[in-house]
């Protein structure tokens, strides 16, 4: 026997070779090819890690992102929002609770994919092909339900800073838990989801469902430029149809102590009988635009990191 290499028996008795080296090198190409068969035949644990793992980073990067780039904008929508009669507008302090908003942004955005991208996958493994916008709405929805957990306290600070209610993202937790307990940290929490999920599962059954239909039409995959073309639009578009919604929601989450509106409904008729319906298109500009530019960011952003960290996955399974 060769002490260098193993050896193996032909058919006909006579044995041949081989240096330890290749050997072991396909040996490990094998395993590594039948692992990656398990874990995608099978639904393996590996691959759903491995999906939770890319979901978890490319999300609250592109959330963090979003968030830094355009938050004078929300800060101006918000404070339109919030205007009665004519109010005056402020323009000082645009970054008002940016550092705070960012701390909490960056593990709702986590979370949201954690719960989306294996949502989405699992459904349409079950559901006919013809039923993939259901899968995308389902899992948005779903995704903003259990990510609202942190992002409806980092949301009422935000906007309480933002209408310059408070000096530090610190004072503002302090006080609004002293002024009206821990429930005051889900201040129009009712709202937000009565926003914040037909949003998400708008925005992203919009962007997944003309995302397909662009690869379908142009047989390849999308480009960098084209990803962020599509989330601007499926962002502008959500953005148009939920701003009623989102008039209501900033208007509860900062009105404090004061419950000038007793809920919903009566934030709705109060508002009508007031202001006048047109008051519920309050903040459109700057909501369209803000959510429109965070669109092509956000999406260009989750789809780049997605790939990079595939890239990465892939190239340390076949080493």
């Amino acid at each position: 026997m060769d002490p260098g290499g193993i050896v193996s028996s032909s058919g006909d008795g006579s044995h041949i070779a081989i240096p330890d080296a290749l050997a072991f090198k396909n040996i490990k190409k094998q395993i590594n090819g039948t692992c990656g068969t398990v874990c995608v035949k099978q639904d393996d644990p590996c691959q759903t890690l491995r999906v939770l793992y890319e979901s978890l980073i490319a999300g609250g990067l592109a959330g963090v992102i979003v968030e830094a780039a355009l938050y004078p904008i929300d800060t101006i929508k918000t404070r339109v929002q919030v205007a009665r009669d004519g109010g005056k507008i402020i323009w000082k302090g645009l970054y008002s609770g940016l550092g705070g908003n960012l701390a909490g942004v960056l593990p709702a955005s986590a979370l949201f994919f954690g719960v989306y991208e294996p949502t989405k996958q699992k459904l349409l493994k079950v559901l006919p092909e013809n039923f993939s916008a259901v899968a995308h709405l389902a899992a948005g929805a779903l995704g903003g339900a259990v990510s609202s957990i942190v992002r409806v306290p980092t949301e009422v600070v935000k906007q309480r800073m933002q209408t310059g209610q408070f000096a530090s993202t610190s004072d503002a937790v302090r006080l609004i838990i002293a002024k009206e307990g821990f429930g005051g940290m889900y201040a129009g929490f009712g709202s937000f989801l009565l926003r914040d999920l037909p949003f998400d599962a708008l925005q992203f059954c919009v962007y997944e469902q003309i995302r397909m239909g662009y690869k379908l039409a142009a047989r390849r995959d999308l480009n960098d430029p084209e990803n962020a073309m599509l989330g601007a639009l499926a962002g502008a578009v959500a953005g148009v149809l939920t701003t009623p919604l989102d008039v209501i929601k900033t208007r509860l989450m900062v009105q404090g102590v004061g419950t000038q509106y007793k809920g919903v409904s009566d934030c709705i008729k109060t508002i009508i009988r007031e202001e006048g319906s047109s008051a519920l298109w309050k903040g459109m500009g700057p909501r369209v635009l803000w959510i429109g530019i965070g669109g092509s960011i956000f999406f260009g952003v989750l789809e780049k990191t997605k790939q990079i960290l595939s890239e990465r996955s892939q190239k340390g399974h076949n080493a």
